[in-house]
């Protein structure tokens, strides 16, 4: 819009035009709501479908009370902006002129807000953002990058949104996104990138945001092929569920892993060396062994009869239509289906060789022929995955057949069950037997593949988990999000090349974040001293905020007297404002329950919402990554160490754990602190 002449009062004039703004969104909502499909639709199908559109519209075009509807407003100096004013937001608004009000924050004209500076303004004169109290515009600060006399300070406003004390799910970061994550957010559709990031520095929020760029970019493709989020558990997806929501994007799939090969009923658990066998990307070729393990030539010549005649396709020809479907390679279910056609169009030579003139319902009527069939079923039987998992699994000899040369024997013995079970309905299977299946199941029908996926804490995925999520983006592109550091399973990966090569992206692009937004200073330096223990080489996170006083690590003499030191910590930490995350070792957590039960104090589990009532989470360390609160109460680092079965991964265990705090965090223990931590 353009600009108009300077009033006396700024904030005003900015809360008229948030005012206008509002009144604006709410008129193009009332548009959509008043539309009239009943004569505009051919059958009801198409009504069924414009009247979901429509709803989703309607639903998009929400105006979220407590979420500000523009965040900042660029003033552009020249070329095709020259004079203009725009003001940058979660969605686009317009007036009843179709004149922007807002413009979306992916939009191009917008992505000045967050690259241009003093060293490269961008054709922008002004940079104003605005700071809110709940939706109430209350203040707002200005950066002239035009004018060399202004000094590059560190934004107020932008600093107290990154600190802002939060209740409920993760939210968006629209109005704090730095330049390293915005050049990362708006990477085109046809590359993968994988992003390594510390604690704090933002990587969860970027792919998610990325998501959400990559729909308004490439809405018309992705609509077509489909999207999806994955996460490590369901209390993970349950905190980050309403980011893309208020950014207006509402068909976004979420799922975990597990949920993606869910294909048998899981009611049973692996040990963990079986688990790293069972994942082990070498399974893989076990199980492509094991499928076309039932393919076998044709014994004898082929024998038509249609009518009257008679069509005889020898053996060797037979041989060679097998043996070279064998040589495709291509899928199992795939090859089943077209060796019959492959038979009948033989047939159909020797009826033209006969003079008769055969079409395409003659093909396929001898491609049904029983003795055809026969001849398939004999060839190119039908496989189940999960009855050809299960025979692997429970027959030594099946299993030593199609693992020799890739599993030792004492790795076949580790994935034998003890007593194999009779049905596919019966069996005890594991998380990792699912996905054993699913890989299974891909050898037999190519597995359908989505447009983006969005892949986060991948570090802890096996390399047949990968390769499970790879299915799922063959033909699309992919986000990986995770941390090293932050790799607590037995199968963890070592390397982004090894995950990559897995999912089936080598090609991706690493970027690395090393600049912490949210985590402490202080915070983050003492859990970073467990990297070179853990994992040497890995760059520490360097963060931006400095925070006095964020660090506290308490000794209790008694042992007897630690439940009563957690539950006091946990009072004060809630005489702050926000939300309180107590977290500790698995096995720790029913007697600390019961202790906050016994003090009156209320809690919730992860992935249930908090609320200004409601702040105070209890979180098993198993479940804490990806998760953050304004302030943790750490119960005994040792216990949460000793309740992995190795030391790397418990120290890895607590280093999440170390790291969940925005604002301050607060350590308990009676027994010592692990060695690695030093002294503080």
């Amino acid at each position: 819009m353009p600009v108009s002449d300077p009033v006396p009062d700024p904030l005003s004039r900015e809360r008229a035009h948030l005012t206008s703004s509002r009144a604006a969104l709410r008129a193009m909502r009332e548009d959509v709501e008043s539309l009239d499909i009943k004569d505009v639709t051919a059958n009801w199908v198409n009504s069924l479908v414009l009247g979901r559109q429509i709803e989703d519209r309607i639903k998009a075009l929400a105006d979220l009370a407590d979420t500000p509807l523009f965040f900042g407003r660029l003033d552009y100096l020249h070329t095709t902006q020259e004079g203009q004013r725009f003001y940058i937001g979660r969605r686009h608004v317009h007036d009843a002129g179709g004149d922007p009000m807002v413009i979306d924050w992916r939009a191009p004209v917008s992505q000045p807000y967050y690259q241009a500076s003093k060293k490269d303004p961008q054709d922008v004169g002004l940079r104003r953002r605005f700071g809110y109290t709940g939706g109430d515009l209350t203040a707002y600060e200005d950066e002239h990058l035009s004018d060399p006399a202004e000094l590059e300070t560190t934004s107020r406003l932008l600093q107290t949104e990154i600190e802002r004390p939060r209740v409920g799910p993760m939210r968006d970061i629209v109005a704090t996104i730095q330049p390293e994550q915005d050049g990362i957010v708006r990477s085109g559709l046809s590359g993968t990138v994988c992003v390594q990031g510390g604690p704090g520095t933002g990587k969860t929020a970027v792919g998610l945001h990325r998501v959400a760029y990559l729909l308004y970019a490439h809405r018309e493709r992705l609509a077509r092929t489909g999207t999806l989020v994955i996460g490590p558990n369901r209390s993970f997806l349950h905190y980050i569920e309403q980011v893309l929501p208020a950014l207006g994007e509402l068909e976004v799939q979420q799922a975990t892993v597990d949920d993606l090969v869910a294909h048998v009923e899981v009611r049973g658990t692996d040990e963990a060396a079986t688990a790293v066998v069972k994942g082990d990307a070498r399974m893989a070729e076990v199980l492509r062994r094991a499928v076309r393990s039932h393919i076998s030539l044709p014994k004898e010549s082929l024998m038509v009869v249609r009518g009257s005649r008679r069509w005889r396709v020898p053996v060797h020809e037979l041989e060679e239509m097998v043996r070279e479907l064998q040589d495709r390679d291509i899928r199992y279910g795939a090859a089943r289906e077209a060796l019959p056609q492959r038979i009948a169009h033989a047939v159909l030579v020797r009826m033209e060789q006969a003079g008769e003139a055969p079409d395409d319902r003659v093909q396929n009527a001898v491609a049904r022929n029983a003795a055809v069939k026969a001849v398939v079923k004999e060839c190119w039987p039908p496989v189940e995955p999960a009855k050809l998992v299960l025979r692997l699994l429970g027959d030594p000899e099946f299993l030593a057949e199609h693992a020799e040369g890739l599993l030792t024997e004492d790795e076949q013995k580790l994935l034998l069950w003890a007593k194999p079970a009779r049905s596919v309905k019966s069996a005890k299977w594991s998380a990792a037997d699912a996905v054993l299946i699913d890989e299974t199941r891909d050898l037999v029908e190519r597995t359908h593949s989505l447009g983006h996926v969005v892949l986060d804490e991948a570090q802890d995925l096996s390399p047949m988990q990968y390769r499970a999520v790879g299915r799922r983006c063959t033909t699309g592109s992919a986000t990986i999000l995770g941390d090293l550091a932050q790799g607590t399973t037995p199968w963890a990966t070592e390397s982004w090349a090894q995950a990559l090569g897995h999912l089936g992206k080598p090609e991706a692009v690493v970027e690395e974040l090393t600049a912490g937004f949210r985590v402490p200073r202080e915070v983050i330096a003492y859990a970073s001293r467990l990297l070179p223990h853990m994992s040497p080489g890995l760059a520490a996170v360097e963060s931006v905020r400095e925070n006095p006083g964020s660090l506290a690590v308490r000794h209790t003499a008694d042992p007897e007297g630690l439940d009563a030191a957690v539950v006091a910590a946990c009072v004060e930490s809630l005489a702050h404002e926000g939300s309180i995350g107590l977290i500790a070792a698995d096995a720790r957590i029913a007697p600390l329950a019961e202790a906050l039960t016994a003090a009156g104090l209320a809690y919730l589990s992860p992935g249930e919402e908090t609320t200004a009532e409601s702040r105070l989470t209890l979180v098993p360390a198993s479940l804490a990554k990806g998760l953050e609160y304004d302030y943790v109460v750490l119960d005994e680092p040792a216990a949460v160490v000793d309740g992995e079965p190795d030391e790397r991964t418990g120290l890895r265990r607590l280093y999440v754990a170390l790291t969940r705090a925005v604002s301050g965090l607060t350590i308990i223990h009676s027994a010592p602190v692990p060695e690695q931590l030093g002294a503080l």
